[in-house]
């Protein structure tokens, strides 16, 4: 039977049980004792080979396994460095169009107020050229007064 693989010599050794012959009033049966030893014996002979060989495949199986937990592993973390990266980018972003737009208001603001100062100033400073112009006019209008007035005080014989 050399060359048969350990499935084969089980099934061989489960005809033969299948196919002895009955002991009468019971649930017993005869079998070729030296072929069925000799059968047993050759699945012990196999059975380590092929026990070594399942052990190999189960351990490259958990190999390729671990392999592709660990590449999961890295490619997740890659993702989620990725994924908090790009949230990091937009956070700066919007805080930098916040900050930007804090800035024009402020800008906007400030803008506002030197423009009300300066109204203000040129406002006062007109109104005092304005109270100096008017003074001077007063004071020039008192002046003709005065000259007139000397100009008919004083005797026609100094002319």
């Amino acid at each position: 039977m050399a060359g048969t693989t350990i499935d084969e010599l089980i099934m061989t050794l489960y005809e033969m049980i299948q196919d002895a012959r009955s002991v009468p009033l019971g649930d017993r049966c005869i079998i070729e004792r030296d072929k069925a030893l000799d059968i047993l014996d050759e699945i012990r002979a196999d059975l380590p080979a092929e026990l070594k060989m399942a052990r190999e495949i189960v351990e490259k199986r958990n190999e390729v396994i671990s392999a592709g937990k660990r590449e999961y592993d890295t490619i997740k973390k890659q993702a989620e460095d990725y994924a908090k990266q790009r949230v990091n980018e937009h956070e700066v972003v919007t805080e930098a169009r916040k900050r930007a737009a804090e800035i024009i208001a402020g800008a906007e603001n400030r803008s506002r107020e030197i423009m009300k100062a300066a109204g203000a100033y040129c406002e006062d400073a007109m109104r005092r050229a304005e109270d100096a112009l008017a003074q001077t006019a007063d004071e020039i209008k008192q002046s003709r007064i005065q000259f007139r007035q000397l100009l008919r005080d004083k005797p026609a014989s100094d002319n």
